[in-house]
């Protein structure tokens, strides 16, 4: 019929070049966009229809290409890529704008007593596992014995890192003390994620051919996921982390926020959120979602086993989470 949607609208791929950085970006601000936290189940349960639907040939009446990739973008907002089962609220990617505004302004405001250190290094690692967990690559289960090894190395290390560099600060300049929360940030993510992704990395993670072909998988590939992602979450951070801390310690002293130390928190927070809108999805642009690498890089058994079943296979795909 005329005015149909075309079936040949790839909503497999992003909308966006992903070769490109800029393109990456708009991808990611649309996943990332923290609007879509609200959304109802029953949006969420359309969306997935509609691009499921889409995908075996079943176009809903009326429905126009832009309202396609809408739904699209709110469904890998939602579900994860390889399993396709409906993540976790706070771990999804939607949600790092309004949970880390909120950590890493109380870890930037409380940094001065060791419980504060503690407690919200605590919070923020927590919140990290679950975010970890829930964007892990591939389709392989991690036991709960795992998931608590990984949480408790992670958390302690925060801590250990943050309590060590507090101390070492003391005899410094108060702005030097307001990063201290970023280098633990920095040092736990360097624990946390593999530690979280362990199983990755023990039993590699799918790669497939350009078409989407499952080959195998790859400890290789998973290693070089995961420290895209370690980059990633850093360069997250920075902003966050390092230009709050610059502002917090002129405002400081003004006279206002001294007649008014209860803002305190607020306008960190505040300032946290608007370094995040931007850091998150262009953090999360730096590597594309769907890396790839030559087949010659990966362990020679699956190097020979991609040369039996697809002899002019070149490179290999895989998700490298987020």
């Amino acid at each position: 019929m005329p005015g149909d949607l075309p079936l040949d609208i790839d909503i497999k791929e992003p909308r966006w070049d992903q070769g490109t950085f800029v393109g990456r970006a708009m991808h990611f601000f649309n996943v990332t966009n923290p609007l879509n936290v609200l959304l109802s189940s029953d949006t969420l349960e359309d969306a997935r229809r509609t691009v499921e639907n889409y995908k075996l040939g079943i176009v809903k009446p009326g429905l126009t290409e832009d309202e396609l990739w809408r739904a699209k973008y709110i469904y890998d907002s939602a579900f994860h890529p390889d399993t396709g089962e409906k993540m976790i609220l706070i771990g999804r990617m939607s949600a790092q704008v309004p949970m880390n505004m909120t950590i890493t302004g109380c870890m930037l405001t409380f940094y001065r007593t060791t419980p504060a250190v503690v407690f919200w290094q605590w919070v923020n690692q927590s919140f990290n596992a679950v975010v970890n967990y829930t964007n892990r690559s591939g389709d392989a289960p991690i036991t709960v014995n795992q998931l608590g090894a990984a949480y408790i190395s992670a958390t302690t290390g925060a801590v250990l890192t943050a309590l060590g560099l507090k101390s070492l600060t003391k005899h410094f300049p108060p702005i030097i003390s307001r990063f201290v929360p970023f280098a633990a940030v920095a040092a736990a993510n360097c624990i946390n994620i593999p530690f979280m992704r362990q199983r990755e990395l023990k039993f590699g993670i799918p790669v497939t051919d350009e078409e989407g072909r499952r080959l195998g998988e790859s400890t290789i590939a998973a290693r070089q996921a995961i420290a895209q992602v370690v980059v990633s979450r850093i360069g997250m951070a920075v902003p966050a982390m390092a230009i709050p801390p610059v502002i917090m310690n002129a405002l400081e002293k003004k006279a206002f926020m001294k007649r008014f130390p209860v803002l305190n928190a607020p306008v960190q927070v505040g300032l946290v959120g608007l370094c995040l809108v931007f850091a998150t999805p262009l953090c999360c642009a730096l590597f594309p979602q769907k890396s790839s690498m030559k087949v010659s890089s990966l362990e020679p058994e699956l190097q020979a086993k991609i040369q039996e079943v697809s002899p002019h296979t070149s490179r290999v795909y895989f998700n490298k989470g987020l």
